[in-house]
């Protein structure tokens, strides 16, 4: 499998559409929009993982947990991202797929009075055929199904059975669920992507290393790049500008080390914009928007609701569950660990929906088996409540526990731990404000919601049906105020049939001030933030459901019928394999003046003495650097900002770059250069093109430091054809080069010594380049 996501050196000025995000709504958005023929950009501030790639270890997956409480750096983009809240906090995925990557793959249709209910625009409650339209079109995309006990080499699983016993003893509803894996071989899928059979390894929330997982990088990703869609990964977008001609979308390109530089941010123009961030990402897009001129309705950031998410443990069981994650340990023989999530005691049929709730096994993934035993015995003795008693019960609960600890989490007491998610319906009545550029969490008290304490019940049920310890969320205690951590953060940028009660409209199109129903031309929510209230079971086809139906609608606006049909299709295959590159980031400053068409010194000169500056920022990426070394060519991607007064007042895009390091002068043997083009847009759209070159010539004397460090530019009219409008030159400062130093990374390994090599290469060849030009031939001086 090889990948959708292009180099950033790649971006172009200008697209009909710009999707934020690649989670449910973000990638059908671009799956959608491609498909009606449009040209379509998706920006995903996380990396992409390809199966064999999500981390295995505790180790491996420590370095992709980022933790923060408000503001994000833009190099803080791991693959698990905790946002700390007063009240509740966050856990969600970063990476293309979103939070699809790391969830549960549970496929469950809302409790059809959820979506009858006040809080959703008329339109919508209304029309709920049109929801149901939307519901089968994420269906056939996602192919859920239930786990196949006893076929196909699938046993059935011991901590499903245990739900069979616990749903018995509770008197409650039980069944499988269906999840969005593929239990059966594919050479390819719908899409045109070979998907080998789940393993039931239980890693699922780690990422699927296998590839079974149906995730939005197996189906809806794939499907918008096979119409036409570029995908972009570790974009951070900052903020949106409206504009004469639509909008500008402003972004950070992320671990390129521009923040050592505190470099301006760069943008793209589009004719539309799909903010698809997430609840979290996508209200602070528009927080930050705001800050910036856009005309939004009060209601941002309100109604932020966790789902009524609930984290339980049901400890030390009388019987085995197998529900710890292999880790490093899979293989590609059928485990009896089983998916995340196979199975559902469903207890949403209540005559008061708000007291309705899904309680879900679970599996802890591999990476974190080896915390596990210290953990929950830790738990259990400060939180935890026992369901059985006496002596010989006591006596076997605590040889399971020792167990655990001296034979490891596939033993005794952690074997014999059934994990709980519930889900249930908070009051929705959470907030997030942006202050300082930061956006923050508040939901002060949610925990003591009536509620919680009725699942609290239900967990004790649930697990007093096996003989365990009921455990509930590690922060959900008298010391830490009750509070709550949800996986499933909805709601910020709420639909509505107005500005005065939401966000969006019914199709996500966002409210163009404080009150009334005009919209912004051109500007979309599609995610989990559109969501008004709680659904009380798993969101994702809900998000999905809406997002689907939204499209259609956004087709219908541009006059469009949307195809739905799987036509013969390229292979995914055509995407750039995965190969070890290399990155750096450098700062450099000069001047240079407009209508100097011929000499670069006095270019310099004439725009020192008239205060006309040029100052760049750019990033040269080698998506190989084997190519890069070897090829004559020795060409990279380039991308970046650019600051001249005398082009435009405020920061210009770099684009479409290529960089080429020591190339051959035709016309001396003993000299070669470093080339630099690219595309120059202005925040007015103007456009210009770039051009610079640094002589690496052995003159008299040993000048490698000069030769390296000065850059002598041109800058012409629109594009490398067009007439000279002005040069000048520019030179790398001593504080800036030791800046540069620490940007320089490996790219595309998986292993250290893989990132040893692709460095070693890159600088053997600068070095061997500058040995050759200023010192072997010194003689010849």
């Amino acid at each position: 499998m090889k990948r959708l996501s292009k180099p950033l050196s790649d971006l172009k000025k200008r697209y009909d559409f710009v999707v934020v995000g690649s989670g449910y709504g973000g990638s059908i958005a671009a799956s959608r929009m491609a498909r009606l023929g449009k040209s379509v950009c998706l920006l995903e501030r996380g990396k992409e993982f390809l199966p064999g790639q999500f981390p295995s270890t505790l180790k491996d997956a420590a370095a992709e947990m980022s933790f923060h409480k408000g503001k994000k750096e833009s190099k803080n983009n791991g693959l698990y991202e905790f946002t700390l809240g007063d009240g509740i906090n966050v856990f969600k995925g970063c990476g293309l797929g979103g939070t699809s990557l790391i969830n549960a793959n549970v496929s469950i249709k809302p409790e059809p009075r959820v979506m009858e209910m006040p809080e959703w625009p008329n339109a919508i409650r209304q029309d709920l055929a049109s929801f149901d339209e939307g519901l089968d079109r994420a269906w056939k995309m996602l192919r859920p199904n239930p786990y196949p006990e006893n076929k196909n080499g699938y046993p059935v699983l011991k901590k499903t059975n245990a739900m069979r016993k616990s749903a018995k003893h509770m008197a409650e509803e039980f069944r499988l669920l269906d999840i969005n894996v593929t239990f059966e071989d594919k050479l390819d899928n719908e899409i045109g992507i070979a998907q080998p059979k789940c393993t039931n390894c239980g890693d699922c929330v780690t990422g699927c290393n296998v590839g079974a997982k149906n995730t939005t990088a197996m189906n809806y990703l794939p499907d918008a790049f096979n119409h036409g869609a570029e995908i972009f990964t570790e974009v951070d977008v900052r903020y949106v500008e409206k504009t004469a001609q639509g909008w500008k979308v402003n972004f950070q390109p992320a671990n390129t080390g521009r923040e050592v530089f505190k470099a301006a941010d760069m943008f793209v123009f589009a004719d539309n914009v799909i903010l698809s961030a997430g609840s979290l990402g996508s209200t602070e897009i528009l927080f930050r928007s705001a800050k910036n001129g856009l005309s939004l309705s009060d209601r941002l950031g309100k109604r932020f609701t966790g789902n009524g998410d609930v984290l339980g443990f049901g400890y030390n069981n009388n019987e085995p569950i197998n529900g710890i994650g292999l880790g490093k340990k899979a293989t590609s023989e059928v485990a009896d660990v089983g998916p995340c999530i196979t199975s559902v005691i469903d207890m949403r049929k209540r005559a008061n929906l708000e007291d309705g709730m899904t309680l879900e096994e679970g599996t802890a993934p591999g990476p974190i088996r080896g915390i596990l035993p210290g953990m929950l015995a830790a738990a259990s003795r400060l939180v935890g409540k026992d369901t059985d008693r006496g002596w010989g019960d006591r006596f076997r609960e605590r040889i399971r526990e020792i167990t655990s600890f001296f034979r490891g989490p596939f033993y005794g007491a952690v074997n014999h731990t059934q994990i709980y998610l519930v889900m249930t319906h908070d009051d929705g009545n959470g907030e997030m404000t942006f202050d300082n550029d930061t956006l923050q969490v508040k939901w002060k008290g949610v925990g003591k919601q009536e509620i919680f304490n009725k699942v609290s019940g239900k967990l004790y049920s649930a697990t007093e049906a096996l003989g365990g310890t009921k455990i509930p969320n590690p922060t959900w205690n008298k010391a830490m105020d009750y509070d709550l951590v949800t996986v499933h953060p909805l709601g910020g940028c709420g639909m509505a049939d107005s500005a005065e009660a939401g966000v969006v409209d019914h199709k996500g199109q966002v409210f163009s001030g404080k009150t009334g129903t005009n919209l912004h031309d051109g500007l979309y929510v599609l995610d989990g933030a559109i969501l008004p209230r709680p659904v009380g079971t798993n969101p994702l086809l809900t998000i999905s459901a809406l997002s689907e139906r939204a499209c259609k609608l956004i087709a219908e606006q541009h006059h469009a019928v949307l195809d739905y049909g799987f036509p013969a299709r390229k292979e995914k295959d055509q995407a750039p394999e995965t190969k070890p590159g290399v990155q750096f980031t450098e700062t450099m400053k000069g001047s240079f003046f407009l209508n100097e068409q011929e000499d670069f010194g006095k270019g310099f000169d004439l725009g020192k003495k008239e205060n006309s500056p040029f100052e760049f920022t750019l990033t040269i990426r080698s998506e190989d650097v084997a190519s890069l070394v070897n090829v004559p060519t020795h060409q990279a991607g380039m991308f970046g900002s650019m600051t001249a007064p005398a082009l435009s007042a405020a920061p210009m895009t770099a684009l479409e770059g290529t960089f080429n390091l020591f190339i051959a002068d035709q016309n001396s043997p003993d000299k070669k250069k470093m080339v630099y083009n690219a595309t120059l847009v202005s925040q007015e759209g103007k456009t210009y093109y770039f051009q610079g070159f640094k002589d690496v010539d052995n003159n008299k004397g040993i000048d490698v430091w000069k030769d390296t460090t000065t850059l002598f530019i041109t800058i012409q009219k629109e594009n490398a054809k067009g007439p000279v409008i002005g040069k000048g030159k520019l030179i790398i400062e001593p504080a800036d080069f030791a800046k540069q130093i620490t940007t320089m990374k490996a790219l595309n390994c998986d292993r250290k010594v893989e990132e040893i090599q692709a460095l070693t290469s890159f600088g053997k060849f600068f070095a061997g380049n500058v040995f050759e030009t200023y010192f072997k031939n010194r003689g010849k001086d």
